[in-house]
C-alpha cells in the first residue's frame, strides 16, 4: 500500500514538473503565454570573424565562459581508433555542477551520471581540447558558445533528452572534419536522441579554416520521446559571409532563413512546422518567418536596458563605426553580420573581449560607479535598493569570467600547425592569452586542476585571480602594470607566431612527429612561463599598492595614492566636511 501511494505521489510530482516546463510561471511577456527561458541570460559572449574579415586570412571565434562558479579546468583528449560495432556511452554533463577536489575532478566525476544509453561509435575519434565545451579538434573544427534561451514550453528537462550541450560539443569534436560536418552531426544526433536535460536554447559558433557558421539549437518540449518518430531537437544554422564579422551576446542571431540556399542555411525538418503547431508563427499572416523572433524573441536595446544588454550594440559600433548604429536600436533589429570598417587581427579580438564600454554613456568605470580609481568591476550585475532593482552595464569583458577562448584556424598551414586555441584564465582585463597549437599532445597540468573554493598554487587559474584581486584595490593605477605584462607576454608572442609557424612547418615537411613535439614543447613551456610571470606580478602588485600607497621599488620611497579631485569634492559634500581653519 505504501509503495502504491509513493508511486501516485511521484506520478503527480512528475506531472507538475512537466506542466511547469510547458507553460512557465509568469505569463506576461508573450501573447502565447510562453516565457523565454532563461528570461535574461547573462552568460557568454561570442565574437566571430570570417576569413576575409581578418588581417591574416584566419577564421576566428571566441567564447567567454561567464559563470562565476563553474569548473574552469581543461583537458586534451587524444585521437582513438575503435573496432566496428563499438559503442559510445552518453553521459549527462551539467555546465554548472562542480565537486570539491577531495571528491574528484569534474572530468572524471561526470561519468557518475551515465544515462544508461550507448550510441554507435565511429571508427576514428579525433583528438581535441575541451574545457566547459569542446573547443577545437585535430581538423581545425572549432566551437564558441553562448546561451540564448528558448520559450519555456520547449524546455525538456526529462530523461528523454539524452544529449545536453557539453556532450553535444564533445560528439561534434570527436567526429567532425569540417564545420558543416559538425553541424550536421550535432543536429542529427540531437534529433535522434533528444536534446536538452541540462540545457535550453544555445548558440554555437562552428568554424573551420574555410568558414564559420552560427548554429542555434533548442529542445522540443518535455513530452517528446524517441518513440514519437519526430525530431528530438529544433535547430537552425546560418553561415557568416567570409568578409563579415558577427557577435552573439546571449541573444538569438538568426533571422529570416532561406533553406533553398544550402550554402548559407541549414535547419532541422521541424523548423517551421513546430512554430505553427505551437502558435508561434502563422504562415497565412503574410509575415516572413524569422527564427529569432519566433523562438527566442527579446524586445530590448542598449538604452532601454540601461546598458545591461548593450553588448550587441557595442560590438557592432566598434567593428563598423561608419554605420552609426544607435544604442536605441532594438537588439532584434541588428543585422546578422556586418563587414567591418577595417580588417581585424587576433590582437583586436583580444581587445574586444576586454572591452568595458570605455568612453560611452554605459562606461561602468566613470563617476561614482567606478569609485576614486575608475574601477569598472564593482557592479557587474543589477543592484537592488529599497525594493527596487536598477540595471548596471553588462560589459563584454566581465570579472566573473572563468576563462576566455579565441579559436584561430588557418587554411594555409597543415592542421597541427594551423589551429591555435588562445586561452585566458579569469577576468579578461587582468589575464593573458596563451597559445595552444592544436597539434599538441598534452597541456600543462596546472590547466587541469583548480576549484573556486580552495586556493591552489598548482592551478593556473589562481595565478590570474591573484593578479586580479590585487588590481581591484587601486584599479586605475594597477591596471597599467598589468597592461605592461600583457604587452610583454601577449603582444610579443603574437609577433613571434609567424616564426613559430615557419619552424614547425619546416619540421613537419621532414617529420610530422617532430613538428608535433616542437609545438607541444613550445605551447606548454610558454604557458608555464606566463603562469609563473603572473604569480610574480601578483606579488609585485601586493608590495606596490599595499596600504593604499605606492611603494617605489627603485627609489625605495613611498607615496600616497593620488585621489581624483572630483571624488574628493563628492566626499566633502556628502559628509559635509569643513576646511581647516587657516593660520593667522
Amino acid at each position: 500500500m505504501k509503495i502504491k501511494k509513493l508511486f501516485i505521489a511521484l506520478f503527480f510530482l512528475i506531472a507538475a514538473v512537466i506542466l511547469l516546463n510547458s507553460f512557465g510561471v509568469a505569463q506576461a511577456e508573450f501573447p502565447q503565454n510562453d516565457l523565454l527561458f532563461p528570461a535574461d541570460p547573462e552568460g557568454c559572449t561570442v565574437i566571430i570573424v570570417g576569413k576575409d574579415a581578418s588581417v591574416d586570412g584566419s577564421v576566428m571565434s571566441t567564447h567567454t565562459c561567464d559563470c562565476g562558479m563553474c569548473d574552469w579546468t581543461f583537458r586534451y583528449v587524444p585521437a582513438a581508433d575503435h573496432k566496428a560495432g563499438s559503442v559510445r556511452k552518453i553521459y549527462h554533463i551539467s555546465q554548472y555542477v562542480t565537486w570539491p577536489p577531495s571528491k574528484g575532478l569534474k572530468w572524471e566525476k561526470y561519468k557518475d551520471d551515465y544515462t544508461g544509453t550507448d550510441i554507435p561509435q565511429v571508427l576514428h575519434t579525433c583528438a581535441y581540447i575541451h574545457g566547459m565545451f569542446g573547443y577545437m579538434n585535430e581538423n581545425q573544427v572549432a566551437i564558441g558558445e553562448s546561451t540564448i534561451g528558448c520559450r519555456s514550453k520547449l524546455r525538456n528537462t526529462t530523461p528523454s533528452a539524452l544529449i545536453d550541450l557539453t556532450t553535444l560539443t564533445q560528439l561534434g569534436m570527436e567526429r567532425a572534419k569540417t564545420a558543416r560536418d559538425a553541424i550536421k552531426i550535432m543536429g542529427s544526433l540531437a534529433e535522434k536522441y533528444g536534446y536538452g536535460f541540462n540545457d535550453g536554447g544555445e548558440m554555437l559558433a562552428v568554424s573551420d579554416p574555410k568558414e564559420v557558421w552560427i548554429f542555434e539549437i533548442m529542445p522540443v518540449g518535455p513530452l517528446w520521446t524517441p518513440k514519437s518518430d519526430k525530431p528530438g531537437a529544433l535547430w537552425c544554422a546560418q553561415r557568416v559571409p567570409d568578409d563579415h564579422v558577427s557577435v552573439c551576446p546571449n541573444e538569438s542571431r538568426i533571422g529570416e532563413i532561406d533553406l533553398e540556399n544550402p550554402d548559407y542555411f541549414m535547419a532541422s525538418s521541424n523548423v517551421i512546422s513546430l512554430a505553427v503547431k505551437n502558435g508561434y508563427y502563422d504562415p497565412e499572416s503574410g509575415e516572413p518567418f524569422s527564427w529569432k523572433k519566433t523562438y527566442s524573441p527579446s524586445e530590448t536595446s542598449a538604452s532601454l536596458s540601461g546598458g545591461s544588454r548593450a553588448r550587441m550594440w557595442r560590438f557592432f559600433d566598434l567593428a563598423a563605426p561608419s554605420k552609426n548604429f544607435s544604442p536605441d536600436t532594438l537588439n532584434m533589429e541588428f543585422p546578422f553580420s556586418v563587414k567591418p570598417d577595417k580588417k581585424i587581427s587576433v590582437q583586436d579580438v583580444m581587445n574586444l573581449t576586454r572591452d568595458k564600454y570605455q568612453g560611452t554613456e554605459f562606461d561602468p568605470g566613470e563617476g561614482l560607479r567606478g569609485g576614486p580609481f575608475s574601477n569598472p568591476n564593482y557592479h557587474p550585475r543589477p543592484v537592488r535598493v529599497e525594493g527596487e532593482t536598477y540595471n548596471t552595464p553588462r560589459t563584454i569583458g566581465v570579472n566573473r569570467a572563468e576563462y576566455t577562448t579565441i579559436t584561430q584556424v588557418r587554411d594555409w598551414l597543415p592542421n597541427p600547425i594551423g589551429g591555435i586555441l588562445w586561452l585566458s584564465f579569469g577576468a579578461q582585463d587582468t589575464a593573458c592569452y596563451m597559445p595552444l597549437y592544436i597539434g599538441i599532445t598534452e597541456i600543462p597540468m596546472s590547466f587541469q586542476v583548480g576549484d573556486h573554493w580552495e586556493f591552489n598554487r598548482k592551478s593556473s587559474r589562481w595565478a590570474f585571480d591573484y593578479v586580479d584581486f590585487h588590481t581591484q584595490v587601486a584599479y586605475s593605477h594597477a591596471i597599467q602594470d598589468v597592461k605592461k605584462a600583457q604587452e610583454k607576454w601577449e603582444s610579443r608572442t603574437i609577433e613571434r607566431i609567424p616564426a613559430i609557424d615557419a619552424l614547425a612547418l619546416d619540421l613537419y615537411k621532414k617529420d610530422p612527429a617532430k613538428a608535433v613535439e616542437f609545438l607541444t614543447d613550445f605551447s606548454n613551456s610558454h604557458a608555464n612561463s606566463v603562469v609563473n610571470a603572473w604569480w610574480k606580478l601578483g606579488d609585485d602588485l601586493l608590495v606596490k599598492y599595499r596600504g593604499l600607497s605606492i611603494y617605489n621599488k627603485i627609489s625605495r620611497k613611498k607615496a600616497n595614492l593620488p585621489y581624483p579631485e572630483w571624488w574628493l569634492k563628492e566626499m566633502i559634500r556628502f559628509h559635509n566636511l569643513k576646511p581647516r581653519e587657516k593660520k593667522k
